[in-house]
């Protein structure tokens, strides 16, 4: 046979092994010193080997383990207290239960979004949007923080400043959520958001104000301008996702400043919050001052009033400012007998201010009177014939869809 690898005869618990060496003293007559002698060797070594193999255990043992007895780590033992109520975790334990998500269900189409409690008679405050998909037939049902579940129903809805309330029934316990005052709210405000992206009910962010009066435009998608929303919007950080729709900005009173709406996608621009991008901090709401008025005519009329100056504007203009439509036909753009026709404004005029802010488009335009009501006073600038008119208009009313 060839002779085994050297690794296979390598032991490694053993040391080299050398001749003993012993004095043997005078030999006994009948050689019992040397047999004796050689037993205690030989005992020794088997001491040894045992004394060994059970050391080397226990050593291994030991370097495994830590020690002989069981591990335990150290743990933080305090019971973590209460949190203080303008930190995160106190604006969102008292903000939470007000708080619901939506699934709406039609013909067609369905969706998730969420909603916030307006007072105990079961009034929740929500997106157009989110209830659209639900139609005249559909169905709509509200899940609350706790998990409980109601049938709601559309009280009112408002495609023009993408709003809705629905009504649940036979509800108990109901906590409204407080509503704060938008136009005190200043940018770096600390904010937090509520809601339920991609259908993660109860989801909490927080961020801050970034901007006031941001003019944006939703919706769009049936092609006719039918459900395009104007919005003088909250600007946020806090970031919001598809399904945050309808939910509360609150301030860190856990009081209700906006009605998340619109984020701006990174893939599309678009800023509509119907898609499927994801956040990239650039979140809108709808001021709760805004909400708060659509709210109550909806509640108590089923329908929302627009404010109106009465004319035409001529949405391909693409210079500074907002441009009444010219006359065709012996059509005037200017309503006979509206507002504007009483403050004076006439075909092809050029608004570019608005209570001394500047105007850059028509959009624009309309997202500023949006913000206000019907029978206030707006004072306009107007460019006509290459020269600027102050010019005071009262706002009129229309009802909304």
């Amino acid at each position: 046979h060839p002779p085994a690898p050297q690794w296979q005869s390598y032991d490694p618990w053993g040391a080299p092994r050398q001749p003993l060496v012993t004095q043997p003293g005078p030999p006994l007559p009948d050689g019992r010193r040397k047999n004796r002698r050689g037993a205690m060797l030989i005992g020794a070594l088997l001491l040894a080997l045992v004394a060994g193999g059970i050391g080397g255990g226990i050593g291994a043992y030991i370097e495994r383990n830590g020690g002989l007895t069981s591990v335990e780590l150290p743990q933080d033992e305090r019971d973590g207290g209460g949190r203080a109520p303008d930190s995160v975790a106190g604006i969102a334990a008292s903000a939470l239960p007000s708080v619901v998500t939506l699934h709406v269900t039609g013909a067609t189409e369905s969706g998730t979004g969420t909603g916030f409690v307006l007072d105990d008679r079961g009034h929740i405050l929500t997106n157009n949007h989110v209830v659209a998909p639900a139609g005249s037939s559909g169905e709509i049902t509200v899940t609350f923080s706790g998990g409980e579940t109601a049938t709601a129903e559309v009280v009112g809805k408002d495609s023009g400043y993408d709003l809705a309330v629905v009504k649940v029934s036979g509800v108990s316990g109901l906590k409204p959520l407080p509503l704060g005052n938008s136009d005190n709210v200043q940018v770096g405000d600390p904010v937090v958001a509520i809601g339920a992206p991609f259908d993660l009910s109860n989801t909490v962010t927080s961020g801050i104000i970034s901007a006031k009066d941001r003019p944006i435009t939703a919706g769009g998608e049936k092609g006719d301008g039918s459900d395009v929303s104007y919005v003088n919007a909250l600007q946020t950080d806090a970031p919001i996702n598809p399904g945050n729709s309808g939910g509360p900005l609150v301030d860190t009173d856990a009081h209700v400043i906006g009605i998340n709406s619109a984020i701006r996608a990174a893939d599309s621009g678009s800023a509509g919050e119907g898609g499927q991008a994801g956040s990239i901090g650039l979140g809108f709401a709808i001021p709760i001052n805004q909400g708060k008025l659509v709210a109550e005519q909806l509640i108590n009329t089923g329908k929302a009033t627009h404010p109106v100056i009465g004319v035409t504007l001529d949405m391909k203009y693409t210079g500074d400012g907002a441009k009444v439509g010219g006359s065709t036909r012996g059509s005037s753009p200017v309503t006979a007998g509206g507002p504007a026709d009483k403050a004076g404004i006439e075909a092809d005029d050029v608004i570019t201010e608005v209570d001394g802010k500047r105007v850059h488009s028509g959009e624009e335009l309309i997202v500023k009177i949006r913000s206000h009501r019907p029978g206030d006073d707006l004072e306009l600038t107007v460019t006509r014939g290459g020269k600027d008119l102050s010019i005071t208009l009262t706002l009129g009313s229309a009802t909304g869809t």
